[in-house]
């Protein structure tokens, strides 16, 4: 079962620039791309790292791929699939988003309850 958690509202995203949000109790890093305005949320978490910086990535574009590279080591990911564009064994796992009503809502799968 997933449902959305609403993160922020829109105009609280500084466009082309990270931020970090905790959803479904991960650390997320959120970003609104100036050009088509859309918003991706992927692991805030570098997994070459293993620190929690994505959110203070490059936000940039490679061959029209809207782009975060890592503030550690300069990889980049791919903001639509996760991908790392320099190693294709590694990616960030992305979730859903969405804009409803002014507010950034970000997908995540819901915990089932104990009865």
């Amino acid at each position: 079962m997933t449902e959305w958690q609403r993160v922020c509202e829109l105009e609280a995203l500084v466009p082309d620039r990270g931020a970090a949000a905790l959803v479904g109790g991960h650390q997320v890093a959120l970003f609104r791309l100036s050009d088509s305005g859309e918003v991706h949320a992927v692991d805030h978490l570098d997994p070459f790292s293993q620190a929690n910086v994505m959110a203070r990535g490059l936000v940039g574009s490679r061959k029209g791929v809207p782009t975060v590279a890592s503030p550690m080591h300069k990889q980049s990911f791919d903001l639509r699939t996760g991908q790392c564009l320099d190693d294709p064994e590694v990616s960030l796992q992305v979730w859903p988003t969405r804009v409803a009503d002014g507010w950034v809502e970000v997908q995540v799968v819901a915990r089932s309850r104990a009865a």
